[in-house]
């Protein structure tokens, strides 16, 4: 809502140097949002003066129309002779008025006029258009013509008003009365502690039964209809300056007078009104719901299809225009180039918030009316309205209002709020004090009565006002928002993250400090992800959570492993040209049970107790914490050092090994084949939890078929982890190493064992037998070849013994390493190579 500072002072006697800046700075501490405050004619300089058109000479030879005008401007030249103009326009005539720009004055844009030679004519001045003065939008783009009373010579800046200040208010959804001059009136006048001129407090007419005929067969979406109707108007009327001016401050573009006026009263009191032409209007109007299937053209031109809820206006011919957000073009008031109307019907209705509301989005016609009443329009200004429409008209267009004054309206009570007289103390934790509660109430309107316990009748132009926590509100930001002390909230102590958020966070930064780079994506998905994943058809992962509202119809689902979001991010950052990558994602996966019991709508105006979040609980699926890597390209770029080394099924069960030291859990390696890793280069993770090794994770190269379904690049590989399974498989808190000041004790050993024999299996018997002395064990060889024999394989192993209080000997060191080979030997059927 675009204010303009003249027009707000003829509503509130506003000190006489108080600026816009100063009126924005006491609205914007009164809760309204004033977004900026537009300097109009800030830029511009005079003189301009109006002048009268004496001459106009074509100059022919030119490409494009020229004349060289003479004007009179009076005395404003300092000469009293004739201006000389060359001016390329053409809409206007000898003897019309114009606005002149004489040399020395500067227009808008910094564009200085001067006397210069042009087209062979010297050229003293120029005659402006609204364009080039700052006036905005007044639907001709060509030189201003004024009206004939204007007098010559006088000054133009303050004939067209060009200097104001603008406030630009972004009105919230709860304060409709905003839109309006009435209600930002309203506002200043409470924010400045002066008295209102309400512009809405009119003689109006008592209705009675000879006024234009009027039906409302929809009293819910209509509860109040107001016609009048004024006979005798000029049709050559043209709307005065200042009438033009404010709707184009406003941000309106002058139509004709019966639209302009219509518009001035909406701008005004906040009321939509439509003027029809009454000889365009066949019978009774009428107020219901339209037919399925009927037609109306609007203003707009748009011919539409109507819906069984839109609410429309009638004639005895069908539907002339959809109610609260146009008119129809069969009932339009006619222009002048037309004949003009000389017969009008007003309408000030009230229309139901929501109906208007769907009516302006089922058909995306968004209207100045429309944002009114979906925002709440007093009902009791409709008789006001179109009293102000009435007079304007008669005023401005010698018409004559029929005695005849039509309304209906459906019976309503006023709206009233118990509410305690230290409501607004508890919310604000201030003492306000009864008295301040009372005063602060009245001043927006409301009737209060009662001591400790207050009845609030809110005002009809508030229907925001429907709660104690309204009334709380409107006291708060009146006395002001700065009032309000500055408290910090005290947290209890002893609370911080549990023990599943700080394995969550070590993954992370444990991940990330071995090279990958964290991805967070969405967590959707849809069949064709699990199809693509080669899932079997009784696949646990297959059994999803369905979203009821989804972002894409392609992922109506909730993620039940957060491998599909890393492939998409790996095939994105691949095909943009980055192919050696390491992407990791820790979150939840959505994983039914099919127990979960029915939601239950928690309440909203008292705390849920624990059984009803117990229920609201029982209603979610389980949601297990996972981590999750993929790797594509080199793992290890080439260098100076030596050739690259791509990644491969080893670094992605590195990397489970990597997360679960972070729980303190030592990882089971074995092969396992598992979608959709490919069967020979998976492996399942395991973990001991209650004396039980349990599956907490895969990790491995992708199938061949995954890869392709997903286009991601060749050997991506990938693993995921169950985080809270390892949380369940730790023993305890993670200790930090102790670091001895002995040295180190190092027994290499290499054993020949069977082909089938999993090499986690000979290092887990190796750990056994070599005791607490043994510090760490690292596979360094693996050989095959004919001297070892068919099916067997070469395990190179370095052990790397240590005590915590003195220097180990070479027999205790020996004596160890002897004891792992036996434990060996004996488990794996081992043979120590060389022996």
């Amino acid at each position: 809502m675009r204010a303009p500072l003249s027009w707000l002072r003829e509503y509130v006697d506003l000190p006489a140097g108080e600026t816009g800046r100063d009126v924005q700075a006491k609205l914007v501490a009164a809760g309204l949002e004033v977004e900026r405050v537009e300097q109009l004619g800030a830029d511009l300089t005079g003189p301009l003066a109006v002048g009268k058109v004496l001459t106009i000479e074509e100059l022919e030879g030119f490409r494009k129309p020229i004349r060289f005008c003479t004007v009179d401007v009076g005395t404003a030249n300092g000469t009293g002779e004739p201006q000389e103009i060359v001016c390329g326009a053409r809409n206007f005539a000898v003897g019309d008025k114009v606005v002149v720009a004489l040399p020395g004055a500067v227009l808008p844009g910094d564009f200085a006029i001067a006397e210069r030679k042009t087209y062979g004519r010297m050229s003293r001045g120029m005659i402006c258009s609204g364009d080039e003065l700052g006036m905005g939008d007044d639907g001709s783009h060509g030189i201003i013509v004024l009206p004939p009373e204007a007098e010559v010579g006088s000054d133009a800046v303050e004939l067209l008003e060009l200097r104001d200040e603008v406030l630009d208010i972004a009105v919230t959804p709860d304060r409709g009365y905003c839109l309006s001059m009435r209600g930002i009136a309203r506002e200043t006048a409470t924010a400045y502690g002066l008295p209102l001129r309400d512009p809405a407090l009119l003689d109006v007419p008592a209705p009675n039964s000879y006024g234009y005929p009027v039906s409302v067969a929809d009293p819910a979406g209509c509860d109040r209809f107001t016609a009048r109707t004024v006979t005798g108007l000029d049709p050559e009327a043209r709307s005065p300056i200042w009438l033009q001016r404010r709707l184009q401050k406003a941000g309106m573009r002058p139509v004709s007078l019966a639209v302009d006026v219509t518009n001035y009263v909406m701008l005004e009191l906040g009321q939509p009104l439509h003027a029809y032409d009454r000889s365009r209007v066949t019978g009774t109007i009428g107020v219901r719901r339209a037919e399925p299937g009927e037609k109306l053209t609007t203003l707009d031109g748009t011919k539409r299809v109507l819906d069984a809820e839109d609410l429309v206006i009638t004639d005895d011919t069908g539907p002339i225009g959809l109610a609260g957000v146009m008119g129809g073009a069969n009932t339009e008031i006619a222009d002048a180039a037309e004949g003009g109307s000389t017969e009008v019907v007003i309408e000030a209705a009230h229309f139901d918030a929501v109906s208007i509301a769907r009516t302006a989005r089922r058909h995306k016609l968004s209207s100045e009316a429309s944002k009114r009443f979906e925002r709440g329009v007093d009902p009791q200004a409709a008789s006001a309205a179109a009293q102000r429409t009435v007079d304007l008209l008669v005023l401005l267009a010698g018409g004559t209002p029929e005695a005849g004054v039509t309304e209906f309206a459906a019976p309503s009570a006023p709206r009233t709020i118990a509410v305690r007289a230290d409501h607004p103390d508890k919310v604000a934790g201030v003492e306000y004090g009864r008295e301040t509660v009372v005063r602060r109430l009245q001043e927006v309107g409301c009737d209060v009565y009662g001591q400790d316990e207050l009845i609030v009748t809110v005002p009809s132009w508030r229907p925001d006002l429907t709660d104690p926590n309204d009334l709380a509100e409107e006291v708060i930001r009146l006395e002001g928002y700065e009032s309000l002390p500055s408290t910090l909230p005290k947290p209890p102590a002893g609370r911080g993250p549990t023990a599943r958020q700080r394995l969550h966070r070590r993954v992370g930064r444990a991940l990330a400090g071995a090279g990958y780079v964290e991805a967070l994506t969405y967590p959707f998905l849809g069949d064709w992800a699990l199809d693509h994943l080669g899932l079997e058809a009784d696949d646990p992962r297959r059994l999803t959570v369905r979203l009821l509202n989804p972002l894409s119809e392609a992922e109506p689902a909730l993620r039940t492993t957060l491998l599909p979001g890393l492939f998409a991010a790996l095939r994105r950052n691949d095909s943009r040209g980055e192919h050696d990558l390491a992407l990791f994602e820790t979150g939840l996966v959505f994983r039914p049970t099919g127990e979960e019991l029915p939601a239950h709508r928690l309440p909203v105006d008292r705390r849920p107790t624990d059984e009803e979040i117990a229920s609201l609980d029982a209603a979610l699926p389980h949601q297990p914490r996972r981590a999750a890597v993929v790797l594509a390209g080199a793992r290890e770029r080439a260098g100076w050092w030596g050739p690259a080394r791509p990644s491969s099924w080893a670094d992605a069960v590195e990397a489970g090994r990597t997360v679960a030291r972070e729980a303190g859990v030592e990882l089971i390696v074995r092969q396992d084949q598992q979608a959709p890793f490919h069967p020979g280069r998976c492996a399942a993770l395991l973990a001991v939890v209650d004396g039980e090794e349990v599956l907490v994770g895969n990790a491995g190269e992708l199938h061949p078929r995954v890869i392709k379904a997903f286009g991601l690049p060749e050997r991506t590989c990938a693993m995921e982890i169950e985080l809270d399974r390892l949380e369940k498989a730790a023993t305890g808190p993670v200790e930090a190493p102790r670091i001895s000041t002995f040295p180190v004790a190092t027994q290499d050993v290499a054993l020949v064992v069977d082909a089938s024999v999993p090499a986690g299996q000979v290092e887990a018997a190796l750990r056994s037998g070599a005791g607490e002395l043994l510090e760490s064990l690292r596979l360094f060889d693996v050989f095959t070849g004919e001297q070892l024999g068919e099916g067997k394989k070469s395990l190179a192993y370095a052990l790397r013994f240590r005590a915590a209080d003195r220097t180990l000997t070479a027999d205790e060191a020996s004596a160890a390493r002897d004891a792992a080979v036996a434990a060996a030997v004996e488990r794996t059927g081992a043979v120590l190579r060389g022996a």
